[in-house]
Formats: C-alpha cells, structure tokens, sequence
C-alpha cells in the first residue's frame, strides 16, 4: 500500500465511522477502487490502525463527558455518570455475543461483497430518512433503549449498514433527544473498538513485521484528523435534522455499488 491509498482510506475511515455513511462499507468500495493488494495480515493491521485512530479522535472530542463520568462513577453511588455507563455497557452485549460467536460468518461477508454493501447503504438511507423526520424531545436513553440500540450496533457489523445512522436513527425513533441520541451514540463505541482491536492483537493474526511504517502512520493520522472533524460535524447536523442528506448520499452510492457488481 502507497502513502496516497493511506492517505485516502484513512480519510474515508476517519469521516465514514461517524458520518452515517457506513465507514466498513466504503472501506471496502474504496479497497475495491484502489486495488488494494495488501495480504490478509497487512490489511488487517491497518484496519485495527485506523479503527485506534477514529477512537482517539472521539476521545479527544468528548474529553469532558468521559472525565466527568469517570469521575462521577468514582464516587460509587447511583449517580447519572454511573448509569450512563451501565447503559453503555449494556448497550455492548449483542455486539459482544455476534463478535464472539458470529465471528468467521460476519468476516465471509467482506472481502469485496460489493452488492452486500450496495444493498446495505440503501437500508442505512431508509433508517437515516426515517430519523430525520421523528420530532424532539428531553428523553433520555434508558436501559431498555440501550439494549435496542445496541441490537442495531451489533446488526450494523455487516458491511454497508453505517453504525453511527443506525444507532442514532434506533435512538431517535425510540423518542430520545437527537443531541442526547448522537452523544450516546459516539461514546458507546469507544469501549467496543479497544476491546476488538486487543482480540485482534491477542488473536495473533496481525502480522508484527511491519514493512510499511509511513503509510501506517500517515493513514493513523489522516483517519484521526478526519474523525475529529466529522464526530463534530456530525453532533451539528443532528441537532439540526440533516441526516435526510446523507440518506440520499447513501441511496446514490449504493445503487452505483449494486450497479457495479452486477455488471462484473
């Protein structure tokens, strides 16, 4: 993999993962588009890469919020901190169960499943759509709503369904604010990624011969600036009820993708 094709994939993973757009799903158009070559081992040593990338960035932007519930959940008391990160940690379960159990059928459906992806992104563009239009409320999201986002994470391992649309859109067709929706949202994927990527690091099938170290970093780099642009961005559009743009994004590059399978 060259610096440019680096600097390209980490951009698109950097805007994708929270941009309701589907970050997996256009990883793997834009590897079907470039061409990329990499061995299994390589190319699974840059994901995990810029996966770290997207969840610093996310650190970074809601750097109040985790200190302030860390520091609420340290006085060991049923505060709001403290159930705010036992519904994360619910909403973590059925990604957890198809993680550890669905493992190789979930990694079957990538690898260029170009009209997976295409189908998919036109179900992220329904979602999206349907989001949008749902009015606002003060609602905060309770346990039973973390468990139904989290089933929305989990469904939105596939390729081409986008994890940040589902998850918000679930939210905010269960009735919770939008702002509120989006929050919950970006921090209950943070734990989900470092625990992914120490089983991918733990499992051994990352190649430690790292032969490429510049495109390595320079990807790292490029999905982090890129993830801290588009987390903000994204809170914004939220809150003023965008989202029915990138359902039509969606809808336009998903037909392409079906169009471009079908006619390989």
């Amino acid at each position: 993999m060259d610096i440019i094709d680096a600097i390209i994939l980490g951009i698109i993973q950097g805007l994708t993962e929270f941009l309701p757009v589907s970050s997996s799903g256009h990883l793997e158009l834009g590897k079907a588009i470039l061409g990329d070559n990499s061995v299994p081992e390589e190319s699974l040593l840059f994901t995990v890469v810029l996966h770290f990338a997207t969840a610093l960035s996310t650190i970074v932007v809601f750097r109040k919020d985790i200190f302030s519930l860390i520091k609420g959940a340290l006085q060991f008391k049923w505060n709001e901190d403290l159930q705010f990160m036992a519904k994360i940690a619910v909403s973590m379960l059925p990604a957890v169960i198809v993680g550890l159990f669905f493992e190789k059928q979930l990694e079957a459906l990538f690898g260029g499943n170009i009209l997976l992806v295409g189908c998919m992104l036109i179900i992220t563009a329904v979602l999206l759509f349907l989001a949008d239009k749902a009015k606002n409320t003060n609602k905060k999201v309770s346990f039973s709503n973390a468990f139904v986002i989290g089933i929305s994470q989990a469904i939105a391992m596939l390729p081409g369904i986008s994890r940040s649309g589902a998850t918000i859109s679930t939210s905010v067709l269960l009735g919770n604010d939008k702002t509120k929706a989006a929050r919950f949202s970006f921090l209950m994927v943070i734990p989900l990624i470092f625990g992914k990527i120490a089983k991918d690091i733990l499992s051994g099938d990352i190649s430690t011969d790292i032969q490429n170290f510049t495109a390595l970093s320079i990807g790292f780099v490029a999905a982090f600036v890129a993830g801290l642009f588009a987390c903000t961005w994204m809170i914004s559009l939220v809150k003023k009820s965008k989202l029915s743009y990138f359902a039509i994004y969606c809808v336009i590059v998903g037909i392409i993708a079906i169009v471009f399978s079908l006619s390989k």
